[in-house]
């Protein structure tokens, strides 16, 4: 080796030019070229919104590659003066420059002394960037003679493979600058706020200048670091000079000028996202989907190294709408979070994802560190029970199974299974608890109830005697055909309050099944990706994921119903919003969260407000929201108006689209089970057992624990017709 050595210290100036010396030095240290493999560069990953605009990135180094031609002249000629100013004269090794550094090298036992042109130093580079394992950086930044020696070979092929100018390009590509910058693009913008091609002389001469130490003169560091790379700055315009590049008068004006440091903060990842929640839902499709490979750590490297374009689904102005309506009724600073999602039926293309917390880990801002829009598989966290709009599924499978619109049930204000089987999961077990008892909220009185006024007023015991006809299973499988999971990736919970809302979910999950029903009855998987474009511009398009799983017309009915919601029903207090609409609100047991779910044609949108540090404990009785005291929150009470404005707003320049007309011959009026018709006598006349069902409603209820058929009992029919007609002042 000392041999090889000594033969190249004596040799390698002659190494470029003709003769026997070149040769024999050639052959010495068996300076053949030998390929170099160029992985992909470490590239950002940005984020666009559905106009276009970048709303966020990911990126592992932050690089954004551009061709030569995209650089400043001046900054390309300042790089070559203090790197390698003879670049374009000499071959694959800067001979004066190598040979003074070999010697030096020789005398100190080991390498003390650079003398790299821009080709070793590129290789240098790519051997670095590619390394995966301690070992392999250790081996391609050692201090040793092999290493310099086989950094020569791969130069010779590089040199081979490339011309001059796509050489530099490359080394202006991988360089590192120092505070975060990698490449002359990110570079320009992190330390001067501006493209490559518009470096002055005295920037570019700066970062031309970074690049022998870029820790050294880090300027993000501190003032002395700054000053450190102004002093090089002045080495670079003072080398400049002297190989001709620039005038000493340029040079010396140059120097008069300051620093220039802008500190222009470069953000990665959806804390630093205009959109963090939305950002963190496109962030985990990517992680888990594999199309995007087949491992999480491939599909983690693709996102932060891969230089993506990731054209998204969200709207500007819908999630504008969302957040502005949301910030009107709570405050960040409530310890109760308001949440929203839209999502367009027949696409499932979410357009807004907002909540009233800001995204991060500081308690003491009240931020919040997941996803509260969305399900634990997005970043998200376990939600909220769904509460009364999960009635809809009943609803749904209810008039999907043949009941009309005036078909019903007394519904007193108490309701028990009359047995352990009287409600049956999808295996078969029954699931019934005759001990326990279903009452009716505020918001819904008993009575007779129709499948109208059943859900205008979300009367519980209603429900679940429509639940015990329809059958729990197939109830949970309408549920589950409209998209319901629950938010914490478990199995849904099918139990007899399935129609009561006891599963957990998130925003978007609930927007999507009602999506579903303004599809009518297309099911579309939430879609927040639609193109992704490569680092070599190749484009790959996501198309929406769609399948027919409900009738129309049974859809088109749901909606009918849903409709009257705002009109005769929970949302009466608020009103509708100037076209067709239909939804439900939905309020909890012991009022531990609060929901409203609703759409048009063009739009469907869930609103939740509960409290995450833990609903049960810290419920929505006597609080203060928004800066306004709530003895209770109702579906109505702030999810509702928070639905009105936003969809209000989010549609606003959209025509308006109809719902289709109901077909009533398949669903109007009633069948068996229509409301009994009022008895042939003077009210005043009434026995002692009919005024006993007046003042004792729940008798009804008691006597129909025996299971006598589907009607209940005859009294609860005679409570409910009075009730009906106006002679008992309904709930």
């Amino acid at each position: 080796m000392a041999a090889g050595v000594l033969a190249a210290a004596v040799a390698l100036p002659a190494v470029g030019g003709a003769g026997v010396s070149a040769k024999s030095a050639v052959g010495a240290l068996d300076l053949k070229p030998e390929e170099l493999t160029e992985p992909p560069l470490s590239e950002r990953t940005k984020l666009v919104d559905a106009d276009g605009k970048q709303i966020a990135q990911f990126y592992f180094e932050n690089r954004q590659s551009v061709s030569l031609d995209k650089v400043a002249p001046i900054m390309q000629k300042a790089l070559i003066a203090i790197e390698d100013f003879r670049f374009y004269k000499h071959g694959p090794i800067d001979i004066e420059g190598t040979a003074r550094a070999l010697i030096k090298n020789l005398t100190t036992g080991g390498v003390t002394q650079g003398g790299s042109s821009i080709t070793q130093q590129y290789v240098k580079q790519v051997l670095v960037n590619a390394a995966e394992t301690d070992e392999e950086r250790a081996a391609a930044t050692a201090t040793t003679v092999s290493r310099k020696l086989n950094e020569l070979r791969h130069a010779m092929a590089i040199e081979q493979k490339y011309t001059k100018n796509q050489i530099l390009e490359r080394y202006l590509n991988i360089a590192y600058f120092g505070a975060g910058a990698h490449g002359i693009q990110a570079a320009a913008r992190r330390f001067f706020d501006k493209p490559a091609s518009e470096l002055t002389l005295a920037e570019s001469a700066t970062l031309a200048g970074a690049v022998q130490n870029p820790a050294r003169t880090d300027p993000n560091v501190g003032p002395k670091s700054r000053a450190l790379l102004l002093e090089r700055r002045n080495v670079v315009l003072d080398r400049m000079y002297e190989v001709g590049v620039i005038t000493r008068a340029e040079a010396d004006e140059a120097k008069q000028k300051k620093l220039g440091w802008k500190d222009v903060e470069m953000p990665g990842g959806c804390e630093e996202s205009k959109y963090p929640y939305f950002c963190l839902y496109v962030q985990n499709e990517i992680l888990l989907n594999e199309d995007f490979g087949k491992t999480a750590e491939e599909r983690l490297k693709l996102l932060q190294r891969g230089g993506l374009t990731i054209k998204t689904t969200i709207d500007p102005k819908m999630q504008k709408a969302a957040e502005k309506a949301i910030k009107k009724y709570v405050s960040p600073k409530d310890k109760p979070v308001a949440a929203q999602a839209m999502i367009v039926p027949g696409t499932g293309e979410i357009k807004a994802m907002a909540a009233s917390r800001t995204f991060g880990n500081s308690k003491k801002k009240n931020e919040m560190s997941y996803n509260l829009v969305a399900d634990a598989a997005h970043g998200g966290g376990r939600g909220f029970q769904q509460g009364s709009t999960a009635k809809v599924y009943t609803l749904t499978t209810a008039l999907a199974e043949g009941m009309k619109f005036g078909d019903g049930f007394p519904s007193p204000d108490g309701y028990r299974a009359s047995g352990y089987s009287t409600f049956k999961d999808c295996k078969g077990n029954g699931v019934g608890d005759p001990s326990h008892t279903v009452n009716n909220s505020s918001e819904g009185g008993g009575g007779f109830k129709t499948l109208e006024s059943g859900t205008w007023g979300s009367v519980n015991t209603f429900f679940m005697k429509l639940q015990q006809d329809v059958g729990l299973c197939d109830t949970v499988k309408t549920a589950k055909k409209m998209g319901l999971k629950r938010a914490d990736g478990g199995k849904i919970g099918e139990f007899e309050t399935f129609t009561l809302g006891i599963n957990e979910v998130d925003p978007v999950t609930v927007a999507n099944t009602y999506a579903t029903l303004g599809a009518r009855g297309k099911h579309c998987k939430p879609l927040a990706i639609t193109e992704v474009k490569d680092r070599n511009g190749k484009v790959t398009r996501f198309k929406p994921k769609c399948e027919q799983v409900l009738d129309e017309e049974v859809a088109d009915a749901v909606s009918a119903i849903l409709s009257g919601v705002f009109t005769k029903g929970t949302m009466s207090g608020v009103g509708g919003i100037g076209r067709d609409a239909a939804g439900k609100t939905g309020t909890t047991d012991n009022y531990t969260a609060a929901w409203f779910a609703g759409y048009t044609p063009n739009l469907s949108s869930a609103v939740s407000i509960g409290d995450p540090r833990g609903a049960f404990s810290h419920n929505l009785i006597g609080v203060t929201i928004g800066g306004r005291y709530y003895s209770y929150v109702y579906g109505a009470s702030i999810s509702g108006p928070i639905w009105k404005e936003s969809m209000i707003a989010a549609l606003k320049g959209v025509e308006a689209a109809k719902f289709h007309p109901v077909d009533q011959a398949r669903f109007g009026g009633c069948s068996d089970k229509c409301a009994p018709k009022p008895k042939e006598k003077d009210p005043r006349d009434r026995d002692f057992d009919d005024l006993r069902d007046l003042f004792d409603p729940d008798r009804g209820d008691r006597g129909d624990r025996g299971g006598r058929g589907r009607g209940g009992d005859v009294a609860d029919r005679d409570w409910g017709n009075w009730n009906e007609t106006g002679l008992v002042p309904a709930e």
